[in-house]
């Protein structure tokens, strides 16, 4: 789902619907780090955003790597056939979709003791 940007107050309320009708307990948010691991402009105003809806929707977050995940869409998308450069909303919900694999694949890793992750 996507959520158009009106204004923060309307972006909050609308997931504050989602997050109460969704039963979510935790927002996981990717974080567009800099290729060396740093954070740079995009990353810290993402980071204030989401600092802002955490408090708002009482939820912890939790920061998901999200370097390359646009590409690694694109790719999955030219593997289906679907132009990438017509297809923007395509790749930002494909890249979505891949930072939250990312995380639960992480959650499985704990889960079964695997000594591969910290955290």
């Amino acid at each position: 789902m996507t959520i158009e940007r009106r204004s923060q107050e309307q972006v909050i309320q609308d997931l504050r619907a989602i997050c109460q009708e969704r039963q979510v307990t935790t927002l996981i948010v990717g974080m567009p780090y800099l290729q060396d691991g740093s954070i740079g402009p995009q990353a810290k105003s993402i980071q204030k955003f989401a600092q802002t809806l955490g408090r708002h929707l009482d939820l912890p977050i939790i920061w998901v790597d999200e370097r390359l995940t646009s590409f690694q869409a694109e790719q999955d998308l030219i593997a289906q056939g679907v132009s990438p450069s017509r297809n923007k909303g395509l790749i930002d919900r494909r890249a979505a979709e891949i930072i939250l694999q990312q995380w639960l694949d992480d959650q499985k890793g704990h889960v079964l003791g695997d000594t591969y992750l910290e955290g």
